[in-house]
Order: structure tokens, then C-alpha cells, then sequence
């Protein structure tokens, strides 16, 4: 089965931290690439995070030095530690997964975090 399960989304007041899980099959876990973005109301989508070939790792500048990426080849699991978040980063996170470089993207269903006091 070819799926990413999101979790860990929250509510938090501004200047706390989250850790998001992605739960991958194992045909996605062996992804050329896998990463984070997130779509806020009214707002383009963003990359915030990706790591590529199990290693690289880039960020969006309006979160690096906050966020980390980082995985779990046991768990078959991709995190996202969060910290010192602030209201600009409420949106809904997205877990996605490039199979091979040029195809589309696998994407899990979403998980929402909420930055306010």
C-alpha cells in the first residue's frame, strides 16, 4: 500500500515547538526525496523542509535555524521538529514523497498546526 500518514499537529502558543510525524509505506520510504510543505489560507504553498537521498537536507528560509528534518529508517517515519514557532506558520502540513526525481509527488492527507495564544 503506497501511503504517508501525517500526526502530531496542534495547537500552540507563539514560541513553542511541535514534532510532525510522517508514517510511510515502505515502497515511498525509499524515496529519492521526502519533505514538508505547508498551505496556509490565502497563501501559496511552501517547501519548508526536504531530505534527499536519506541525507541532504534543505530548508525554506522563513524557517531554517527553527525546523528540522530528520528520519527514522526503522520506523519508516520522516519527522518535522518545530521550534520557536510563531503565528505565520499556521497552516496545514503536508507530507510528501518524490519517488524518482521528475515524477509527481505522493502526498498524505495533512495535519493542521495552529500558532496562537
Amino acid at each position: 500500500q503506497v501511503q504517508l500518514v501525517e500526526s502530531g499537529g496542534d495547537l500552540v502558543q507563539p514560541g513553542g515547538s511541535l514534532r510532525l510525524s510522517c508514517a510511510a509505506s515502505r515502497f515511498l520510504f525509499g524515496s529519492y526525496a521526502m519533505g514538508w510543505y505547508r498551505q496556509a489560507p490565502g497563501k501559496q504553498r511552501e517547501v519548508v523542509a526536504l531530505i534527499i537521498s536519506g541525507a541532504n537536507t534543505d530548508y525554506a528560509d522563513s524557517v531554517r535555524g527553527r525546523f528540522t528534518i530528520s528520519r527514522d529508517n526503522a520506523k519508516n517515519t520522516v519527522y518535522l521538529q518545530m521550534n520557536s514557532l510563531n503565528p505565520e506558520d499556521t497552516a496545514v502540513y503536508y507530507c510528501y514523497a518524490v519517488v524518482r526525481p521528475g515524477t509527481q509527488p505522493y502526498w498524505g492527507q495533512g495535519t493542521q498546526v495552529t500558532v496562537s495564544s
